[in-house]
């Protein structure tokens, strides 16, 4: 399957994400030893078990909700490694709450070719979508 292919059918299973239903997604992560996850809720996990979990847990955080639309910054694409920089704008009943709650998260994604398709090896995603005070990266 294409990049483009591959990267649209990523951005329709974040709808189902925000459902609860981490399946459409987790199809398209590398199941390898290699895929990493950086969420807003955890630990990096790296491998496909962790991984896997870790998209479980998130998932289940989420209720009733949708991405709304996703404004590509940048991208970055050769023939072995395809990097993107987006704004993705959800909305979504989050972590057990009646009300649909508005939210964007700034994320980096990384695709590779596996096999005869691309394949999401690495996403970071977090809410920092504005300027942040120098001391916002300090431990309180």
């Amino acid at each position: 399957m294409k990049l483009d292919e591959v990267v649209d059918q990523f951005y329709q299973a974040l709808s189902q994400f925000a459902k609860g239903n981490p399946e459409p997604a987790k199809a398209i992560f590398s199941h390898s030893g290699e895929v990493s996850l950086a969420n807003p809720w955890g630990p990096p996990a790296v491998g496909w078990e962790r991984v896997s979990v870790a998209l479980d847990s998130a998932a289940a955080r989420f209720k009733d909700g949708q991405v709304t639309s996703v404004d590509s910054l940048t991208k970055h694409v050769t023939s072995d490694l395809a990097g993107f920089l987006d704004i993705e704008h959800w909305q979504a009943k989050v972590g057990g709450g009646d009300e649909i709650s508005l939210f964007d998260l700034r994320v980096t994604s990384i695709y590779r070719p596996e096999g005869d398709t691309w394949v999401l090896v690495h996403r970071h995603a977090d809410p920092i979508t504005t300027p942040q005070p120098p001391d916002a990266v300090l431990r309180k």
